[in-house]
């Protein structure tokens, strides 16, 4: 181990995303499911080069001297060194699971994925017709020669870089992939069902483009520095030094280049030349790129068993049929589970308060907004009808930029009050208020989420929203918004964590209880589910605990630095990762409390970014009923042998194994909450 404490962040994060080639190889995972976790896979080392490898590669351009004194950790060439061994190796799996085992699945299925060169006759007369009338009117050659400036490609964008017989002459073309279907179905016949990339449509039609015959078409892509990670990570005066440290000129440099590995390497030297790319920028690649685009892989066959069976989202057994929630969370909370619970009780809250004559206010926070969003027509409708509607729109929300100040600008023009960034902070909690009058004071009704107000997302991603009544939590909640508002300097809570004033402190707190109720013989344990667990101080709290005698269970889905199961170190700590259909997004951090066990949800993991350089809300679970429906969750994951791994020290991702019979979480999780809804219904207790 050579005294290995931390993992690294960016290291592990690429043993989560194995975790995702993990399902993609898993022959027991439906076909156009493990087709959807290769897309995955694609999308989220895009993210990751846009950001972590961008972040590496400005550091790499400090010199070690400023680092040092900007006070920085970082040994940027040694991390992107180790970063392109692991990724090269990562995408020959990828490439293997594409080519020997999906394609040849698909061909048995009768689903052949054709190139230009297996055209039949009738196949080729279709390209040239779609060629005609799809392609051309929106694509053109540029041709360059050997003094031309180097063209400016797009983030993401595919190219063929075609080499023409002509010496030193290139012709630069755009695949139109933003703006028509990357795979088209071509005329078939009796023989199953052909279906082809739109770059072999238009490599087939090339030379009708170009004009004149070429040598060869080799297909690029690059990603560019998505300008957002320092902003993310670090600020206050770090973060203004830092900014005058880093030069400007690296905004929106490269930080990938994938290439076709047949390119010729005459070809590729000139192309490096030509873009100002380091050998570490360069990754061979295969005839296509962008995989993400298999999100939309057609299945023209309409077979049941290549995809995962139906989850329709269920109803609250107690919140179903009801004409007003208010009055319901007047008396006792509510949670919702996403995605296995329907989203629409959100929406519709909002919408009841907009038409509730005694609601005087609705405010909430949106980080990231759907681009068509039940949630902000509520809103719109709530100012219509005269309620003060105030927003805190995140516009900082990485990747979310444009739809978030799109509904803000409409907000804006409905009279609703819109802040758009808190000074120097992201706000990335999920808060809903409403105030109502009620024997002539105003009482507060509160959502507290650990997820985006987002129809889209709630349908795939893992969370729980809170839904109260209960004065403990909604006056918090209230001050939460003062703050945002610029009306308290620092709010007064005392059952709600808030980053980044009691967040951190509050949770060392629990930490040291349990170790001091080991120390003195009571139950000592935590279980703490999170996407991320990065924050070194947190970690070394979590080592002391373990070396305390405290049993720590760990649900982590993504990054984990965290170096379990060590002895001396971390050996009363294990940690598993459950990777399935649904993308795990829920915060939950368990207490035992000296046997009066303790519970709370949150918007924030244990990353330092969410703790010191973020607003984020932790809370309390009060009501028993939500409390045993959340900790049974809790256990069904804990006890998963189907999709969970180990997270141990060699970064191994083995799958846990162990029990007498297979326990599928999410499964499970969807049955308990299905058999709840109905038992509740059949016994009348509603």
């Amino acid at each position: 181990m050579d005294n290995l404490e931390y993992f690294n962040r960016d290291i592990s994060w690429l043993a989560f995303n194995r975790r995702v080639l993990q399902e993609a190889e898993n022959k027991r995972v439906p076909l156009y499911e493990r087709i959807k976790f290769l897309a995955i896979y694609s999308s989220n080392l895009d993210e990751f080069y846009r950001v972590r490898v961008a972040y590496l590669r400005s550091f790499k351009e400090l010199k070690k001297k400023t680092r040092k004194k900007l006070d920085l950790e970082v040994k940027p060439r040694k991390e992107l060194k180790q970063i392109r061994k692991i990724v090269q190796e990562q995408q020959e799996t990828f490439g293997r699971i594409f080519r020997e085992e999906v394609l040849p699945e698909l061909e048995r299925r009768g689903i052949h994925l054709t190139r230009n060169t297996d055209y039949s006759e009738e196949q080729q007369s279709f390209s040239r017709q779609f060629f005609s009338e799809k392609i051309q009117p929106q694509t053109q050659a540029l041709l360059l020669g050997p003094e031309d400036e180097a063209p400016f490609l797009k983030n993401r964008g595919l190219y063929f870089v075609v080499e023409m017989h002509e010496p030193g002459l290139l012709a630069i073309v755009e695949i139109p992939s933003e703006t028509l279907p990357r795979f088209i179905g071509l005329p078939s016949g009796e023989q199953g069902h052909h279906i082809t990339f739109l770059d072999d449509i238009l490599r087939h039609n090339l030379e009708e483009l170009l004009g004149r015959p070429f040598k060869g078409a080799y297909a690029v892509k690059l990603s560019r520095d998505a300008e957002l990670y320092i902003d993310d990570e670090f600020s206050g005066d770090l973060l203004d030094k830092l900014k005058k440290s880093l030069d400007k000129r690296n905004v929106g440099l490269p930080t990938r280049f994938l290439y076709d590995s047949d390119m010729p390497e005459a070809l590729l030297r000139r192309i490096r030349e030509w873009f100002g790319l380091g050998k570490d920028d360069l990754i061979p690649g295969a005839r296509y790129h962008n995989f993400n685009d298999f999100f939309s892989f057609p299945d023209p066959s309409g077979e049941a068993g290549l995809h995962d069976s139906p989850m329709p989202s269920l109803p609250h057994p107690e919140l179903e049929g009801l004409e007003k929630i208010l009055p319901f969370l007047a008396e006792k909370d509510a949670m919702l589970h996403f995605p296995y619970q329907k989203y629409d009780y959100v929406p519709k809250l909002i919408e009841e308060a907009a038409n509730d004559p005694e609601v005087k206010s609705i405010k909430i926070t949106l980080y990231r907004v759907a681009s068509r969003s039940a949630i902000v027509e509520s809103l719109l409708k709530a100012r219509k009808n005269g309620k003060q509607v105030t927003t805190f729109i995140e516009a900082k929300a990485r990747f979310d930029e444009a739809s978030n100040l799109y509904w803000g600008e409409q907000l804006e023009k409905a009279g609703a009050f819109v802040f758009y960034s808190y000074p120097g902070i992201k706000v990335h909690t999920k808060l809903l208020l409403i105030q109502r009058e009620e024997e002539e004071e105003l009482r507060n009704y509160a959502y507290l989420g650990t997820g985006n107000f987002n129809e889209k997302t709630a349908r795939l991603y893992g969370d729980h929203a809170l839904l109260t009544g209960d004065g403990r939590l909604t006056d918090e909640v209230a001050q939460i918004f003062m703050l945002l508002e610029r009306k308290v300097l620092i709010p007064r809570c005392n059952h709600l964590f808030v980053s980044p004033f009691t967040t951190r402190n509050r949770f060392v707190e629990l930490v040291e209880r349990e170790m001091e109720n080991a120390r003195n013989g009571k139950p000592a344990y935590m279980i703490l589910k999170m996407n991320s667990l990065e924050d070194q101080a947190m970690i070394g709290k979590l080592y002391e605990a373990s070396n305390a005698g405290v049993k720590i269970q760990l649900i982590i889905r993504g990054i984990c630095c965290l170096v379990p199961g060590v002895k001396g170190m971390s050996e009363n700590i294990q940690a598993i990762s459950i990777l399935d259909r649904f993308l795990e997004h829920a915060r939950v951090y368990i207490f035992g409390n000296g046997g009066q066990e303790i519970m709370y949800t949150a918007s924030a993991d244990w990353m330092t970014r969410n703790l010191d350089h973020r607003v984020e809300a932790v809370m309390p679970i009060f009501d028993e009923d939500v409390y045993n429906e959340l900790r049974h969750i809790i256990n069904l994951q804990l006890r998963d042998n189907t999709k969970a791994r180990r997270i141990d020290a060699q970064q191994s991702n083995a799958y846990v194994r162990e029990g007498e019979k297979p326990v599928r979480a999410q499964v499970e999780i969807y049955r308990f909450l299905k058999e709840k809804g109905a038992h509740l219904l059949d016994t009348g207790a509603l």
